[in-house]
């Protein structure tokens, strides 16, 4: 038998390892600044054309390259920031293996112009496709100049599997996003087709996260920091009502390292637990500091994911840390009772950096001292109704179907829900999510209107980059929405007319669930997902039904629907009781 093994031929090894390295444009992206970083740059410049397909560039006035050093910095496994295996383990830099430059340069036509502080010219490489075109002498600015062409032109079925521009602009934006908030002193800017998305300078760290994700931010982020001596930890994290139902504003980094953890989010998301509503996820931007060789950033190709050597005791400083700064900032409680024990170990305070806050009174607003005597005066029914937010309704008799011969008891629980019986059986029912199907219904058989309300004192958003994008992206549907509206002076969004039907009160949340999804694909899924929201924003919350006058009114219309269980999206409307159930826990 013929030997059938056989090494592959180095540009075939290349492509195939920069399947791992190069999975889009922002993979470039994310390695290439941080080369600049670890070079030293004050200042990065990134440019973009068609969401990085055909360019990206990253111009920055780090140390730059010899000669020499620029050649071999093209080839495999070649790096300046590990000599043994040990250096792994002590990983101080954000690349290291050596791999990021060699698989680009495979997959696309790579222009290098770069020059150290000291030479008297610098060095021009061009590599195409992983072979070497030439080398020449050049006149060019300290630091180095990477330009990326044409990503996948020679590896076509991988270019056809990229997203749409929207797409993977956004994750552009997320990767200079990353490198841009663990870098708060240094500048940044980046240019997709020509425009200015970001221009950020030198800055604190909150000035930082404000300059990104808009001013809406900066009154409501609490500051967070802890020092155990081996482990440090600051950052903010934003009040409840910054929480949002989809992930985006969520951040992590350790020693200048974004990284991604479930475990470590569970703990942010159990510090808020009863400040939230279901299904809402807190905003925050937290900074790790400790040791390298207490973490292993080496276990993911593209080191978004690491491993802890004490990752209990990290889950509890996180989770201690935010809890004790939303009870210093009046958020909530601030002693802790499920206190992790073992972090106590290692917290070191003392006197003079404690705060003493003098003791809190808590009045009860809803106290009546004349309850009891207009009770008795017979007026029971009437008191029953002005405190029904926080006393459970009292069972009434309502008869709902003409049709049927028996009644049926309708009672508030103190969590929004309400209980029905109906048919033999106890339900209990989230009048919110009935409502908006019953909505939802009445506003399919019509069309999406376009009669706009002229405000009478103008609107004004304040966009992040980010919302600014996604701006420019819908803007065209939105006139004949019923909307007016322009980008009145730089990120400042002035609405001058809204549609018939939508509150003033409402607009800016409005516009923030319009923002928040990602992206939109179609004009055909922006407005179902307009529609969506106008349903939602139509509706209220199953909290905000407090009389059984409206309950009684969504469930006579639910029932002409039909009764169903479910939402469209598969979210229960209603749940039944099983009371033989009940009976056992007797």
């Amino acid at each position: 038998m013929s030997d059938i093994i056989k090494l592959l031929p180095d540009h075939v090894a290349n492509q195939i390892a920069a399947g791992e390295v190069v999975q889009r444009p922002a993979s470039i992206v994310k390695e290439l600044m941080e080369n600049a970083i670890d070079a030293g740059a004050t200042k990065v410049e990134l440019i973009v054309r068609d969401a990085g397909k055909n360019l990206i560039q990253v111009v920055d006035n780090g140390s730059g390259m010899s000669e020499t050093d620029a050649r071999l910095a093209f080839e495999r496994h070649a790096t300046s920031k590990i000599s043994t295996t040990e250096d792994i383990f002590r990983i101080s830099t954000k690349g290291f293996r050596g791999e990021a430059l060699a698989s680009i340069a495979a997959v696309a036509q790579v222009e290098l112009k770069t020059k150290t502080q000291d030479a008297k010219t610098g060095t021009n490489i061009y590599i195409e496709g992983g072979g070497f075109q030439f080398q020449e002498p050049i006149q060019t600015a300290e630091g180095s100049n990477f330009s990326v062409k044409n990503l996948f032109y020679n590896v076509p079925a991988r270019r056809k599997f990229l997203k749409n521009n929207n797409v993977e602009f956004r994750h552009i934006i997320d990767e200079f996003q990353r490198v841009a908030l663990a870098h708060e002193n240094l500048d940044f800017e980046l240019f997709h087709n020509d425009d200015i998305v970001f221009r950020l300078r030198k800055s604190s760290l909150l000035q930082r996260i404000v300059e990104i994700f808009g001013r809406k931010l900066h009154s409501i982020l609490i500051p967070i920091k802890e020092d155990l001596g081996w482990i440090k930890l600051h950052g903010f994290v934003a009040k409840p009502e910054g929480a949002k139902k989809v992930r985006g504003e969520q951040f992590f980094f350790v020693n200048g390292r974004f990284f991604r953890s479930a475990y470590f989010n569970k703990a942010v998301q159990e510090a808020f637990e009863g400040l939230l509503l279901p299904g809402y996820i807190p905003t925050f931007f937290l900074f790790l500091e400790l040791d390298p060789e207490k973490v292993d950033v080496n276990i993911h190709p593209q080191k978004t994911e690491v491993k802890f050597e004490d990752e209990n005791l990290i889950f509890a400083l996180v989770r201690s840390t935010i809890k004790k700064s939303l009870g210093i900032y009046n958020v909530a409680p601030s002693l802790d009772f499920d206190r992790d024990a073992s972090i106590d170990a290692f917290v070191h305070q003392t006197s003079k950096s404690s705060s003493f806050r003098a003791p809190e009174i808590t009045v009860d607003r809803d106290y009546n001292p004349f309850l009891e005597e207009r009770a008795s005066a017979g007026d029971r029914t009437a008191l029953t109704e002005m405190y029904q937010q926080n006393i459970p309704a009292e069972p009434s008799k309502i008869n709902l179907f003409e049709d049927e011969d028996f009644d049926e008891d309708l009672m508030r629980l103190p969590n929004g829900y309400w209980l029905f019986n109906k048919g033999g059986k106890t339900l209990m029912l989230d009048l919110g999510r009935m409502q908006r199907l019953v909505i939802s219904e009445r506003n399919a058989k019509k069309k999406l209107s376009n009669e706009k309300h002229t405000l009478l004192f103008s609107l004004e958003y304040h966009m992040n980059e980010t919302e600014k994008n996604k701006f420019r992206s819908i803007k065209k549907f939105l006139p004949e929405l019923g909307f007016e509206m322009v980008i009145a002076n730089d990120n400042v969004l002035r609405i001058d007319a809204v549609p018939e039907g939508l509150k003033e009160t409402q607009v800016m949340k409005f516009m923030e669930n319009l923002f928040d999804i990602l992206e939109y694909k179609t004009e055909e899924e922006f407005l179902n997902f307009y529609q969506n929201q106008w349903n939602k924003i139509q509706s209220k919350s199953r909290f905000d039904f407090l009389y059984k006058i409206d309950a009684e009114q969504v469930i006579r219309d639910f029932t002409a629907l039909g009764f169903p269980e479910y939402l469209p999206g598969g979210k229960r409307c209603y749940i039944e009781i099983p009371l033989d159930e009940l009976k056992n826990k007797f």
